[in-house]
């Protein structure tokens, strides 16, 4: 069984996180994250980016979608909503949509940002509206997490969360750490639980 994490990042913190949350995924026996990125969007129509990228993980595709039995999906925050590339991407779902196939599978988000109130929150409920209209389950973290309670970078019920810096230099705390595992560990095991 695998968990798709998704992901855009731009500067690096949001592949950090991904990395993290794959390892809680990988925590529970049973479940393997397959890792996807996917392409930058130009505002210029010509460019365009390799078919495969030159580093990291490959770029996702609608079969992904299809053969995971569940999503992580991340983004930095962009005026409080995910990055335009993932959108791109989500945007392109729409046969994925009319024939459910996410319909039933969990999902949860996670999201990075410069400042410490750069919409953390608004970014991760805005990437679960595509998710909800997919009929996915979205999870969150619950407040029996005790890092909830005590991270001052990123973190909340919604998902995880990391405050990267106005540089983007700030790594993340072993807090933002553990609640990503968290995330991924409690999405493996619903996945597990719904197969069941």
């Amino acid at each position: 069984m695998e968990i798709l994490v998704l992901y855009y990042s731009r500067t690096g913190a949001v592949t950090a996180m991904a990395r993290q949350v794959a390892r809680g995924i990988g925590s529970i026996s049973g479940v393997d994250a397959r890792i996807r990125t996917v392409a930058p969007i130009s505002a210029t129509p010509e460019s365009v980016d390799p078919a495969i990228p030159d580093s990291g993980p490959p770029y996702a595709t609608v079969r992904d979608l299809a053969e995971c039995a569940g999503l992580a999906l991340g983004s930095p925050t962009r005026f409080g909503n995910m990055a335009a590339p993932l959108k791109y991407f989500l945007d392109q779902t729409g046969a994925e949509w009319l024939n459910g196939t996410l319909a039933g599978k969990p999902a949860a988000c996670f999201t990075s940002t410069t400042s410490p109130h750069g919409g953390q929150e608004s970014t991760l409920l805005t990437m679960m509206v595509p998710l909800l209209h997919h009929g996915m389950i979205v999870l969150g973290i619950p407040y029996t997490e005790a890092g909830l309670t005590h991270t001052p970078g990123g973190g909340s019920p919604y998902g995880a969360g990391h405050l990267a810096g106005a540089d983007n230099d700030r790594e993340m705390d072993s807090t933002e750490k553990e609640l990503c595992r968290a995330l991924g560990a409690r999405l493996a095991r619903t996945a597990l639980k719904l197969a069941s």
